[in-house]
């Protein structure tokens, strides 16, 4: 049986790069849901016209945006088998997702993280906080639940099912971390897919200045204390 498949893209003010995301994700995926995280630009009009699911979400924030799709796909008569989350600005290789998603259809995996190597990184895609605060996050959560993330990539997949037992509740930074620290704590199964990532499109909300940087950091670092006394 053909696997449901649905994306949810958070975006905020991604005209330039929206339309090409939208383009790129491969034809076997049902519906993509783009949530324009209070974008002043052209986000809304651009993904529409590309064939997203357009959804408005005026509270900033991108576990606001990715809570958002969660509960548009709630409402529906017809739930996905696979929920796939991609970040709006093009520094994915959205064609990649049927990589991401093979070994949840394949190996029954719960849980699939695109992991940015540096091999397959285009110089400059990620920042020297960006690398850092990944080894660190990734340290700890090795350290103190013996998980074996490198990487905290935003371009991710997992069972519908599980998504929801995960009870994401995180509004901003830590979405992607508590999505990761959820997991080990339901010991759900989980692999790690090597993926290219390149230069995005336009200037980064968070490694892109120096308060969202710090933000992100502190609100990782929270989330991974606070499971780790648990």
């Amino acid at each position: 049986m053909t696997p449901i498949i649905k994306v949810i893209i958070p975006a905020y003010n991604e005209q330039d790069s929206i339309g090409n995301v939208i383009k790129d994700i491969p034809k076997n995926v049902q519906e993509v849901i783009v949530i324009s995280n209070n974008s002043t630009d052209n986000t809304e009009e651009n993904a529409y016209k590309a064939g997203a699911t357009v959804l408005s979400e005026t509270r900033k924030g991108y576990g606001y945006a990715c809570l958002k799709g969660m509960e548009y796909i709630a409402d529906q008569e017809i739930k996905p088998d696979i929920v796939v989350f991609l970040d709006g600005d093009y520094s994915d290789y959205p064609e990649q997702l049927t990589e991401i998603i093979y070994p949840i259809i394949n190996k029954n995996i719960d849980f699939v993280i695109g992991a940015r190597v540096k091999r397959l990184r285009e110089n400059g895609s990620m920042t020297p906080q960006q690398v850092f605060g990944n080894w660190l996050a990734t340290f700890l959560m090795k350290l103190f639940f013996g998980a074996k993330f490198t990487d905290l990539g935003p371009f991710r997949a997992i069972k519908y099912d599980k998504l929801l037992a995960l009870k994401m509740e995180d509004k901003t930074y830590g979405w992607t971390v508590e999505m990761q620290l959820k997991v080990l704590k339901q010991k759900m199964s989980y692999e790690e897919i090597p993926v290219k990532y390149r230069n995005r499109i336009g200037v980064s909300k968070v490694s892109g200045t120096v308060k969202g940087s710090i933000m992100a950091g502190v609100k990782i670092l929270g989330w991974i204390f606070k499971y780790s006394f648990k």
